[in-house]
């Protein structure tokens, strides 16, 4: 029998403070927040519903890195499972974590979602043990890497917080990227995810989020110095009164004027 390797990613979910006003309309609910993560695990569930009643094994459509025949796991592995604790292992993290891109990222979400899937494919199948990796945790490393790396760049604080948030509940996951840890988890498909959400947060851009700036000192080129407010207080930042400059008045001995003065000479007649 072939051994294969699985990614189970399950971890029980535990669940402002000053900062320069920001548009808060961002952030806009609709159907597809639910939709997706409801339909993405419903369909994992039907591809194990489908094993389990036809006697099917999926499992040889797992990664098998670096044999030509294991090229076609990259794209089915995702929804392959060893068994019943499996799925429902990945299940819950996918629901929580798919439904939080689509709200907070749904311009990117499509996008990382399917080349997640893609590249943590490719890195696993390049890396990987010689056994077959199967399951959705790959996909779940992608959202959690790119959900807390993606806050942290935009510096927005309800994405910050957001990241705050997934570090929380699935920090613990870090410890599976690590060989050894447990035999049986494939960490190479859990690496490769990371690095893939990684590299997706600094290829996707959200300038949807930068901060609008209002203030002439909120400018990175800002000159304290020259800024006729700040030169009010010292270096301990006490408030001081800027010296009056006295201007000398300069005194012209003499009538000037611009305007034009035409001289017309007349003939004296008394005589």
């Amino acid at each position: 029998m072939d051994k294969f390797l699985i990614c189970s990613s399950y971890l029980e979910p535990k669940t402002q403070h000053l900062i320069p006003k920001m548009e808060d309309n961002h952030f806009k609910y609709n159907n597809s927040v639910l939709a997706l993560p409801l339909f993405f695990v419903w369909f994992l569930w039907f591809v194990y519903w489908l094993e389990i009643r036809f006697g099917f094994d999926f499992d040889k459509n797992g990664i098998y890195p670096r044999t030509l025949s294991g090229l076609q796991g990259i794209l089915f592995s995702p929804f392959i499972h060893a068994d019943m604790d499996h799925l429902y292992n990945n299940s819950i993290p996918l629901l929580i974590l798919l439904a939080a891109l689509r709200y907070f990222y749904p311009k990117q979400s499509w996008a990382v979602i399917g080349y997640g899937i893609l590249f943590s494919g490719i890195i696993t199948w390049i890396i990987g043990r010689p056994n077959y990796h199967i399951g959705a945790s790959s996909l779940i490393y992608v959202l959690v890497s790119f959900v807390f790396f993606k806050g942290i760049q935009t510096k927005y604080y309800r994405l910050v917080a957001l990241s705050l948030a997934v570090v929380i509940v699935y920090g613990g996951m870090v410890w599976y990227i690590f060989p050894k840890v447990e035999e049986k988890i494939s960490w190479e498909g859990h690496l490769a995810g990371l690095i893939t959400g990684f590299a997706l947060s600094i290829f996707y851009k959200t300038p949807e989020y930068k901060k609008i700036i209002k203030y002439d000192w909120e400018h990175p080129d800002f000159d304290p110095q020259g800024d006729k407010f700040m030169q009010r207080f010292d270096e301990k930042g006490e408030f001081v009164n800027i010296p009056m400059v006295e201007v000398e008045e300069e005194n012209t001995p003499y009538f000037s004027s611009d305007f034009p003065v035409n001289y017309e000479i007349v003939e004296n007649k008394k005589k």
